[in-house]
């Protein structure tokens, strides 16, 4: 197969691959990673004997990333203050169109956090990219019983810490609407209105910045957090030096805060059936940011 043939191909299923890596680490950086050095096997490999370039592609970039998820599990247990995900932007036409963009959110990647790396490779590949446990088994080289012991307990894992139903997107948009306009208005009342008695707050600056090591519970307490924003400085950073914006963060409404030279935190909600906001991710670690920074929107679909 030409050289140029072979780029060709790989492009054709580049952003499905980010997509099947993403998922898998969390972290836009290492995502990238495994898919660059999912281009340097394919580039090796003998493309003659491939029959389906992207069933190959994928199998490829699974043990790439599922070798990653290993070698990073110490770093994110020995990680200053919450681990939160790497966040992305994600344009509102692909969050519309995304056949599941619940599995690239914030509180599902956190959700799966706590999966075992074989566990999570499992779930990604079956519940999200409907991969065969045939499949998954030899992309994994795993046994068909192995993969589908694992498939059991991520389900009922993940079932039973994320609600099955979950407002409307057109309701979390406004929710998040009215969340923003609040908080750059300091209305604490305001912002109470939309948070559950019993939300909480997760705050993830990674040591590099300051931020809460615990997480914030409480409507009254997270309400005061978000008011004072508009009235302290925050990272060194005036008031009136702070743009904050609306984004579509991780396949949904989110709120973007930059300074005059950097992007400084990213705000996304977890939603109950009547649009309170139950949690809230903060994301303030400067190393987390630097895909949101770069302005560009990620493909999250899973074809």
């Amino acid at each position: 197969m030409p050289a140029d043939l072979d780029q060709q191909v790989f492009h054709r299923h580049r952003s499905l691959l980010f997509s099947v890596a993403y998922r898998f680490l969390g972290t836009a950086a290492d995502a990238e990673d495994a898919v660059q050095d999912a281009w340097i096997k394919w580039s090796a490999a003998d493309r003659s004997q491939v029959a389906d370039p992207k069933a190959y592609l994928t199998r490829i970039v699974s043990n790439l990333a599922l070798e990653r998820l290993r070698s990073s599990r110490h770093k994110r247990e020995t990680y200053v203050g919450p681990w939160l995900p790497e966040p992305i932007l994600t344009s509102r036409d692909t969050a519309e169109v995304v056949v599941d963009a619940e599995s690239v959110s914030m509180a599902m990647l956190v959700v799966l956090e706590t999966l075992s790396p074989l566990e999570r490779a499992v779930f990604v590949l079956k519940e999200v990219f409907d991969f065969s446990h045939a499949d998954i088994a030899e992309a994994l080289e795993r046994s068909e019983t192995a993969v589908r012991q694992a498939a059991h307990r991520a389900r009922g894992h993940v079932r039973a810490r994320r609600p099955r139903f979950t407002a409307d997107r057109s309701r979390q948009r406004e929710v998040t609407e009215r969340f923003f306009a609040a908080a750059t208005g300091g209305d604490v009342n305001a912002l109470m209105e939309l948070l559950s008695p019993d939300v909480t707050l997760w705050t993830d600056g990674g040591g590099k910045v300051r931020q809460a090591l615990k997480p914030v519970v409480g409507a009254w307490t997270v309400a005061s957090w978000f008011a004072a924003m508009g009235t302290v400085s925050y990272q060194g950073i005036d008031p009136a030096d702070m743009r904050a914006e609306l984004a579509e963060i991780n396949g949904g409404p989110g709120m973007l805060f930059s300074g005059p030279d950097r992007v400084i935190a990213t705000v996304t909600f977890d939603f109950d059936t009547e649009g309170r906001v139950t949690a809230i991710h903060n994301v303030a670690n400067p190393d987390k940011l630097r895909a949101v920074a770069g302005g560009t929107a990620h493909g999250i679909g899973t074809r």
